[in-house]
C-alpha cells in the first residue's frame, strides 16, 4: 500500500472512530414535564434512554456519567404518537391502472370464486421501507409509529405495526400481522364482472369467510385422520384471512355503523370499525357494542373544486359541522378510540385536524391517549409501546409548549432511541405523496346501493 493510500485509509478510520465516539450510549432528558399516559404526569422529572429502550423514568433519577443530557426545562415529553391506520412506511402507490383496479381486472371475473381484488395473503411487513418520503413529515408532527396496511384492493392484506425509522425495513417492524383491512371504496366495481355494486362487495366478503370456515373444517378433518382422504388444496387467500388476528371494517356513515355492527359478527373474527364521521348519531349504540374504533382525521369539508352554484344538502352541512365533535362525544361516553390520518400526511395538516377535534370538545388528555396508548392496546402492543414506562421502546416526542397549541414546536423525536430534530420547514411541509383515499362516501352511491 502506498504512503498516500495508507494515510487516506488511516485518516478515514480515525474519522469513523471519532464519529462513532460521538454517538451516546444513553440519553437523559432532564427536568422536563413528562406525560406518561399510563401513569401519573410528572411535572419535573427525567427519562433515561439506552439501547433503544426506556431505561428509567422518575423525578429523583440519577443520571449516569455516560449519558448525554438534554435540558428539559420548559419542555414536555409525550409518548410518540401512533397512526392507527395508514400506508406510512410503504413505497409510493402505483398508478391505479397497475394496482388491480377495474381497468386491469380480467374479463373472466364473474363471482367470488375468482377472488377479485383480494390481497389477503400479502404482508405489509415485506414492503416496509425507511425511504418512504412521508416519514419525515410524520415525525415532524410527533408520530413515531403506525399501523400500516397495503393500500389496494378489497382485502388489503396483513398489516404491520411499525416504528417510523430504521436502517432497513425489517428493523422497523414492531409486530405483524396485526389485522386485515377490508375496504369498500367508492367508484369501484369490475365492469360487467363481480362485484359491481356495494351490496355485492358485502356478499363477496361474507362468501370469503364462508369459504374460510369450510377450508378450516377440511384441514382439521384431514389432520385428524388423513388416511384415505384427499388432502385439502392449499389456498393462500384463505390462509391470509385465517392468519388475520382482527378485521378493520369501514363505517363512515350512521347507516354503515349500524349495519357493520350487525354484519361483522357473522365473520367470526375480532373486529374494529374505522371512519366514524357520522358516529355522533350512534354514541349509545357504540357504547353498547364496545368494539375498537378508529376515527378518521380527514374531516368532511366542502370540495375545493365545488361549483359555487351547488347548494349542499342539510345532511352534508350537518356532517361537516358535527364530525369533529365525534372524538369528544366518544370520550365523554367512556368509549375508547384511536385516530388515523386517512391521507392527512403533512405535519401542519395533522396538527390542524387534531386541533379541530379539541375545539369541538375533546380534551387534550383524551386526544393524547387516542394517539398513544389506545392504538397500542388495540393492536396488542401496549406491553412495549404507547406510554412512557421503564422497559418500553424509546419512542418519544419532546415539545416546547403543550401538544396541539398553535405556537408549540416539536423539538426532538426519538424512534427506537434514534434522535431526530425536525426542522421548522418540515413541521410546515406540504403533504407527502401516496395519500390513502378518503373513506367519506356520504355523498355518493355505488350503482344505486348503499351500505
Amino acid at each position: 500500500m502506498s504512503r498516500l493510500k495508507c494515510l487516506i485509509w488511516t485518516t478515514g478510520l480515525l474519522a469513523g472512530l471519532a464519529l462513532r465516539a460521538e454517538v451516546p450510549s444513553a440519553v437523559a432528558i432532564k427536568d422536563a414535564h413528562i406525560v406518561t399516559v399510563s401513569g401519573e404526569d410528572l411535572p419535573k422529572a427525567t427519562v433515561l434512554l439506552r439501547g433503544g429502550l426506556i431505561e428509567d423514568v422518575g423525578a429523583q433519577l440519577t443520571i449516569p456519567a455516560d449519558a448525554w443530557v438534554i435540558d428539559g426545562t420548559g419542555l414536555t415529553v409525550y409518548p410518540g404518537f401512533v397512526n392507527g391506520l395508514s400506508n406510512w412506511g410503504l413505497p409510493v402507490a402505483a398508478p391505479a391502472a397497475a394496482r388491480g383496479t377495474a381497468a386491469t381486472v380480467e374479463p373472466r371475473v364473474h363471482g367470488p370464486e375468482d377472488r377479485p381484488q383480494n390481497y389477503s395473503y400479502e404482508r405489509a411487513a415485506d414492503s416496509v421501507t425507511p425511504a418512504d418520503t412521508k416519514l419525515e413529515a410524520a415525525r415532524a408532527a410527533g408520530f413515531t409509529s403506525s399501523a400500516t396496511f397495503l393500500d389496494r384492493g378489497i382485502f388489503r392484506g396483513l398489516g404491520a405495526f411499525i416504528d417510523l425509522a430504521g436502517e432497513k425495513g425489517r428493523e422497523m417492524i414492531v409486530a405483524e400481522p396485526i389485522g386485515q383491512e377490508i375496504s369498500v371504496t367508492r367508484g369501484g366495481g369490475f365492469g360487467r364482472g363481480f362485484p359491481s355494486a356495494l351490496m355485492g362487495y358485502l356478499s363477496y366478503v361474507r362468501q370469503m369467510f364462508l369459504d374460510l370456515n369450510q377450508y378450516q373444517e377440511a384441514k382439521a378433518l384431514y389432520a385428524a385422520n388423513p388416511v384415505g382422504l384427499h388432502r385439502p388444496e392449499y389456498d393462500h387467500t384463505l390462509e391470509g384471512l385465517e392468519e388475520s388476528p382482527r378485521l378493520l371494517l369501514p363505517a363512515v356513515e350512521s347507516q354503515q355503523i349500524e349495519r357493520m355492527l350487525v354484519f361483522a359478527p357473522e365473520l367470526k373474527k375480532p373486529f374494529a370499525l374505522y371512519g366514524l364521521h357520522e358516529a355522533f348519531k350512534d354514541i349509545d349504540l357504540l357504547k353498547q357494542a364496545n368494539v375498537p374504533l378508529l376515527v378518521s382525521l380527514k374531516w368532511p369539508e366542502k370540495p375545493r373544486d365545488a361549483d359555487p352554484a351547488d347548494v349542499p344538502s342539510y345532511r352534508e352541512l350537518e356532517l361537516r359541522a358535527q364530525a369533529p365533535s365525534v372524538p369528544g362525544l366518544l370520550a365523554k361516553a367512556g368509549i375508547k378510540f384511536a385516530f388515523y390520518s386517512d391521507g392527512v400526511d403533512s405535519a401542519a395538516d395533522l396538527k390542524k385536524a387534531l386541533k379541530k377535534a379539541l375545539d369541538a370538545g375533546l380534551t387534550r388528555a383524551d386526544a393524547i391517549r387516542a394517539l398513544t396508548l389506545t392504538p397500542a392496546e388495540m393492536y396488542g402492543v401496549a406491553d412495549r409501546t404507547g406510554s412512557i414506562a421503564k422497559g418500553k421502546i424509546a419512542n418519544l416526542v419532546v415539545m416546547k409548549g403543550e401538544a396541539f397549541d398553535d405556537k408549540t414546536t416539536v423539538e426532538y423525536v426519538f424512534v427506537d432511541g434514534m434522535q431526530f430534530k425536525p426542522s421548522k420547514e418540515s413541521q410546515q411541509a406540504a403533504p407527502g405523496a401516496g395519500r390513502r383515499p378518503s373513506l367519506d362516501i356520504a355523498e355518493e352511491e355505488i350503482d344505486g346501493d348503499r351500505l
